[in-house]
C-alpha cells in the first residue's frame, strides 16, 4: 500500500519548496543564499552543498567530483555528489532503505524503486520538473508520458537516465567478442553462429595453448558473480531471436509474456554452454570467481572470447590498450544459435521512461537536486560529460569538435587513468541523456559516438579486421532496426513493479531456481543436461512461473494502453 504520506503530505511540501527556494531544508546554504546555482545574486561564491546519491550501478573510475569534468559541474550546480555504488545484492539494500526510512537524497534503484514508492520514500517530480527543470522538460517533450510511473499512478517518481532520448546506436552493447589475434589467425571467417565462433577459439587455442609466459591461454570465461549472472542468462534470448526485455519473452502482438528459460530455443543454448564445457574451452572458473578475477583475466590478455556486455568488460580492455595489446582486445560479431536468427542488438524499443533518478522525499535541497540534473540534461552540461573540456579533451576546428590524434592516443594509452582524471564516461547515468547521432544548436554531435568519430578511435588491428570484412564499424556487420517490428511496450524490463505484487514476489523464487539450475545444467555431464533441464522446468511450473507470467503480462498490458494514450 501507498501511504497517505507519499499522497498528500509530499506534494504539500514541494510546492512549498517551489514557492520558497530561498528556505531551502537542512543541510541548504543560508542567509538568502540560492544553493542550487553556487553563487548568490551578487556573484559570490558559496559553499557547495553535499547531496548523498546511492545507484545500482558500479562506477569503478569515481573520484568523487574531483575530476576536471566533476569540479566544472559542482562549480555550474553548487552540488557536489556523496555516492555509495552497490556492492552485493542492490536489491537488498534498496530493501533495507524502504524498510528503515533511511534513503539519500538522490537514488537510482532501478526495477527496485518501487520498494521506495510503496512507502512513500521518493517524491513526486512533476512540479519540479515543471518549475525548476526545463532542459529535462524539453528533452523528454511529448516522451513525458514514458517517465509516468503506471496506468494506475501517473506520477513522475524519477528522471529517465536509463535510456536516450532518439537513440541511434551505432555500437553493439551485448553479444559475442573475440579477439582481433584470434580471427587474423583464422583469415577473417564468417562468424555468425556459436558453432562459427566456437570453432575459430578451438583452432586458436590449439595451435597456442598457452601466452608467451607460458600462463594458459583462456578460450572463453563468464562472469557469474552475483547479478552478474544476468550477463550469463541473458544470452538465452539474444541468441534466438528475442529483443531484451529482461527475464520476459514479450508477444509482440498479443503482449503476453513467458518467462524466457522457458522457450524451447533457449534450452539449446545453454546446451551449447554445456558442450564448450565438456571440450574445455569454457573456464572452469565461470561460476566461482569474483569480477575482479574475471575482469583481471581479460586484462592479462588470455582470454579469446567472451559473451559480455561492453561495459563490464571495457575496463579490463583499456588495461590491454594501455599496454598497446590492441590486438587482443575485442571485436563484435552477430552470433546467433543458427542463421534462422537475427542478433537483436538494434532492435529498437524506442524511450524508456522506467530507470532513472529519484529525489527522497527527505532530500536536503530538492530545488538543488533537481536543478543539477537538470544542468546535466542542458546543452552545455550534455557537451561537458560526453566530451569533456575542450582544449584538454577536444579542441573546435573549422567549427567542429574533434578529439586530436595525440589526445586520443593519451586516452589510449593511460586507459582508466584518464577517464578518472578526466571525469568521462561517469556522469552519462545521472540525467536524462541525447542518444547517438543526435546534433547540437551547432551542429555538432552530443556524443562521440558519431560514425565519424567512432572510426577515428580504432586501433590499427581493429581496422584491419573491420577491412577484412568490408565494414567500417561492427555495427555494419549487424541487422538494421527497419528490419524488426515496433516494440509498443518498449522494453519490459524496467516496468516498475509494486514489491507486493504477484509478479514480483515470485520473481524471486524464479530466479533462486534458476540462479541454481543454469551454473548446474551448463558444468554437468553432456547426458545429464536434458535431465537436469527437465527437472528445472518441472521446478519453475511448481513454483508458479504461470501464475508470475500472467501477472506480468498484466502490467506490459497497461504499459502499452499508458503510452498509447487510450
Amino acid at each position: 500500500m501507498k501511504t497517505k504520506f507519499k499522497k498528500t503530505t509530499i506534494s504539500v511540501i514541494a510546492s512549498v519548496l517551489l514557492l520558497g527556494q530561498l528556505i531551502g531544508c537542512s543541510g541548504s546554504s543560508t542567509d538568502g543564499k540560492n544553493s542550487s546555482n553556487g553563487s548568490n545574486a551578487a556573484g559570490n561564491s558559496v559553499s557547495p552543498i553535499t547531496l548523498t546519491y546511492f545507484t545500482q550501478d558500479p562506477s569503478a573510475n569515481w573520484n568523487n567530483m574531483q575530476d576536471r569534468i566533476g569540479k566544472i559541474i559542482t562549480e555550474k550546480t553548487g552540488v557536489v555528489l556523496d555516492a555509495e555504488f552497490a556492492v552485493g545484492d542492490p536489491t537488498q539494500k534498496v530493501a533495507i532503505m524502504a524498510a528503515t526510512g533511511e534513503v539519500p537524497d538522490l537514488i537510482a534503484a532501478k526495477a527496485d524503486i518501487g520498494k521506495l514508492v510503496d512507502v512513500g520514500a521518493i517524491l513526486d517530480l512533476t512540479d519540479l520538473i515543471e518549475e525548476h527543470a526545463p532542459n529535462i522538460k524539453k528533452m523528454l517533450g511529448d516522451q513525458i508520458v514514458r517517465a509516468k510511473y503506471s496506468l494506475e499512478d501517473q506520477a513522475i517518481y524519477t528522471v529517465p537516465t536509463w535510456s536516450a532520448i532518439d537513440e541511434r546506436k551505432l555500437k553493439p552493447d551485448y553479444g559475442f567478442q573475440l579477439q582481433h589475434r584470434v580471427v587474423k589467425e583464422a583469415g577473417y571467417p564468417e562468424i555468425r553462429t556459436v558453432k562459427d565462433f566456437e570453432k575459430v577459439i578451438k583452432e586458436y587455442l590449439d595451435k597456442y595453448p598457452t601466452d608467451k609466459n607460458g600462463n594458459p591461454n583462456i578460450g572463453l570465461t563468464l562472469n557469474a558473480d552475483d547479478w552478474h549472472m544476468y550477463q550469463v542468462t541473458n544470452m538465452g534470448f539474444f541468441t534466438t531471436g528475442a529483443p531484451d526485455d529482461g527475464e520476459y519473452y514479450v508477444d509482440q502482438e498479443t503482449f503476453d509474456v513467458t518467462y524466457h528459460f522457458r522457450r524451447p530455443e533457449e534450452r539449446e543454448y545453454f546446451r551449447w554452454l554445456n558442450h564448450m564445457n565438456s571440450i574445455g574451452l569454457l573456464d572452469k572458473e565461470s561460476f566461482v570467481q569474483k569480477t575482479d578475477q574475471f575482469k583481471a583475466k581479460v586484462a592479462s590478455g588470455r582470454v579469446l572470447g567472451l559473451i559480455d556486455p561492453a561495459w563490464d568488460y571495457g575496463e579490463a580492455q583499456n588495461a590491454l590498450k594501455a599496454e598497446g595489446k590492441f590486438d587482443q582486445t575485442y571485436g563484435h560479431y552477430p552470433v546467433t544459435m543458427s542463421k534462422e536468427y537475427k542478433d537483436t542488438s538494434f532492435w529498437p524499443a524506442g524511450f524508456d521512461g522506467g530507470y532513472g533518478i529519484a529525489i527522497s522525499a527527505d532530500c536536503k535541497d530538492p530545488v538543488a537536486a533537481i536543478k543539477f540534473l537538470d544542468y546535466l540534461a542542458s546543452e552545455e552540461g550534455q557537451v561537458l560529460i560526453n566530451w569533456g573540456v575542450e582544449g584538454i579533451d577536444y579542441i573546435v576546428q573549422d567549427g567542429k569538435r574533434i578529439v586530436p590524434k595525440e589526445t586520443q592516443d593519451k586516452m589510449d594509452k593511460e586507459g582508466n587513468a584518464y577517464l578518472k582524471e578526466s571525469g568521462l564516461g561517469l556522469y552519462w547515468n545521472l540525467t536524462v541523456h541525447y542518444g547517438d547521432g543526435i546534433q547540437d544548436s551547432t551542429g555538432n554531435y552530443f556524443t562521440k559516438n558519431n560514425r565519424e568519430m567512432l572510426i577515428a578511435t580504432f586501433s590499427e588491428p581493429e581496422k584491419d579486421v573491420l577491412e577484412a570484412y568490408n565494414v567500417e564499424t561492427w555495427r555494419d556487420l549487424f541487422p538494421k532496426e527497419e528490419e524488426f517490428p515496433e516494440r509498443k511496450a518498449g522494453a519490459a524490463y524496467n516496468i516498475v513493479l509494486p514489491s507486493d505484487s504477484k509478479a514480483t514476489i515470485l520473481m524471486q523464487k524464479m530466479k533462486d531456481i534458476t540462479w541454481k539450475r543454469i551454473p548446474e545444467a551448463i558444468m554437468a555431464n553432456p547426458n545429464q543436461f536434458d535431465k537436469i533441464w527437465d527437472d528445472y522446468m518441472a521446478e519453475l511450473e511448481k513454483a508458479g512461473v504461470k501464475e508470475m507470467e500472467e501477472a506480468y503480462g498484466q502490467f506490459v498490458k497497461d504499459r502499452v494502453k499508458l503510452w498509447s494514450g487510450e
